[in-house]
Parts: structure tokens; sequence; C-alpha cells
């Protein structure tokens, strides 16, 4: 369990340092064109999250999102003991991950964000975002779980631009960007209405794929390593 919450803080602080980080670059180096800042932000957050989760799957399954990690364990796919460690790993991983971002940018370690990202249609947009999101690992994990990681970092990288919101779609996420007041950020007064949204959307795209796929072969998102079993194995 050590190794599954340290992989899962360090691979969600290096999601948020992906993010803010090229939040920042991207708009200090756009001239103030917004939609090249945010291309930049969604081509290396996509890519970055491929990386990440061929990286740290095998350790974790590579969650780097409490909704996620809630609905494995309402399937089957991990005991409900290991929630609460995952999510703390999470959430103080992003919280890092912020920190290191302004660090390498020379802004200060945290700021609460002045970034409005209010109203119904942030709202639907931030459930239908992870409504996506869980289809797509339910659906891959299922039946290809080796093509996880790609289709994520597909899905991510395109929902930035369909949706609104730019696809949160992570309460640990959520909650870091509420206190980076740049590019990337979201005021804290509007963090609540989003992490309710994203937790509906998870619920509802489980509660569908328990419908689609009734003979559940439950993975997670890249199969986890026994290392133990392994390292016997090459002695």
């Amino acid at each position: 369990m050590i190794r599954k919450a340290t992989s899962e803080a360090i691979g969600t602080a290096f999601l948020l340092a992906t993010v803010v980080g090229s939040g920042i670059m991207g708009e200090r180096l756009a001239g103030g064109n917004v939609a090249i800042a945010l291309l930049a932000n969604t081509i290396a957050t996509g890519a970055g999250l491929v990386a990440l989760i061929l990286t740290f799957g095998p350790i974790s399954g590579a969650h780097f999102n409490p909704v996620v990690t809630i609905a494995d364990a309402w399937e089957g796919g991990r005991p409900w003991r290991d929630v609460p460690v995952y999510i703390a790993a999470q959430v103080l991983g992003a919280l890092l991950g912020v920190a290191v971002a302004h660090g390498m940018f020379g802004e200060p370690v945290f700021a609460a964000s002045q970034h409005v990202r209010s109203g119904a249609a942030q709202l639907l947009s931030e459930f239908v975002a992870t409504f996506g999101l869980l289809s797509v690992i339910w659906g891959v994990s299922r039946k290809s779980a080796q093509f996880t990681p790609f289709a994520v970092g597909a899905y991510i990288t395109a929902a930035y631009w369909f949706t609104s919101s730019t696809s949160f779609a992570n309460p640990a996420v959520t909650l870091a960007r509420s206190l980076t007041n740049t590019f990337s950020g979201i005021r804290p007064t509007d963090a609540p209405g989003f992490i309710a949204a994203q937790a509906a959307g998870a619920l509802a795209a489980t509660a569908l794929f328990r419908f689609l796929v009734p003979a559940r072969s439950i993975k997670p998102v890249l199969p986890i390593v026994d290392t133990a079993t392994a390292e016997k194995e090459v002695a």
C-alpha cells in the first residue's frame, strides 16, 4: 500500500505540474491569444497523461482521481479500505504538483484563483466530461486494458475543447487548481459545484456500464504488478 500510495501521489503531482505549468507557459508565450494558450495546455496535458498512466499504472492502477478510485471500489476492483489512502495521496500529490509548478515559474507557492467558472453550463460540462472519462475507462479497460492510457489521453485532449469547463473531471485536480491564480485556475467558491457534478458524472457512467457489460471483468486502468512475486521470479 505504501508503494501504491506513493505512486498515486507522485503521479498526481506530475499531472498537476503538467496542467498548471503548461498553462503558465502557454499564456506567457501566446501573446494574449487564449486559443493558442489553451492548445498548448491541452497538448501537454493529454501527452502527459499517457506517459504518467504508462509509468504508474502497473504499480497503483494510475487513478490520479478520487472518483475513479471510488468507482473502482464500487465495482469490486479494489477493497474499500484502500480508498481513503488513495484519495489522501491524490489530494496531497495534487497540491504538491501546483506548488512545484509555481516554483518553476516564479509564482507564489499557493494563491487563491480569481478565475470564474460558474453557472449551469459549466456544471453540465463537468458532468459530461467526467461521465465521458469514466465511460472511456470502463469501456476500454474491460476489454483492452493495454490501450487505456492512450484512450484516456485522447479523451481528455478532446474534452478540453468540446466542454466549456475545459474538462477538469477530477475532484483532486479541482481542489488543487483553486490554489493557482494562473491560466488553469478555478475560484475556490466554484470548486464545490464542479466536484458535485464530477461525482454525479462518475456515478452515472459506472451505473451505465454495469448495464452495458453485466459480465464484469473489472481491471484497474492498467494491471497492477505484484512486485513481491515478480522479485521471486527474477531470483
